[in-house]
């Protein structure tokens, strides 16, 4: 799958993303035509579900794919490590 980084760079702005990773089967090149896309994000500022949702929605149109947003403080310790050691940076803000 081809990322239009430019896009993801748009709606990533408009919504305070400090740190986004794809993790699943996009990042291990495994995807087809139905994958929906898994991003794993961090905010600079905290969001409200709406804001989720919204956000969800705007990756889910620039990457003309189903997204499923998820942030760190949702990840189950369980899948933290896995989710982690497959993930590929998409954009990370210097410190």
């Amino acid at each position: 799958m081809r990322i239009d980084r430019k896009r993801l760079e748009e709606v990533r702005r408009r919504n305070d993303v400090e740190r986004l990773l794809v993790f699943g089967s996009v990042a291990r090149g495994e995807e087809t035509e139905q994958s929906d896309v898994d991003l794993l994000v961090r905010f600079t500022k905290r969001k409200s579900l709406l804001d989720l949702v919204r956000i969800e929605r705007e990756f889910s149109e620039a990457l003309g794919r189903k997204v499923d947003l998820l942030t760190e403080g949702s990840l189950s310790p369980y899948l933290r490590d896995q989710i982690l050691g497959q993930a590929a940076v998409l954009y990370e803000r210097a410190a």
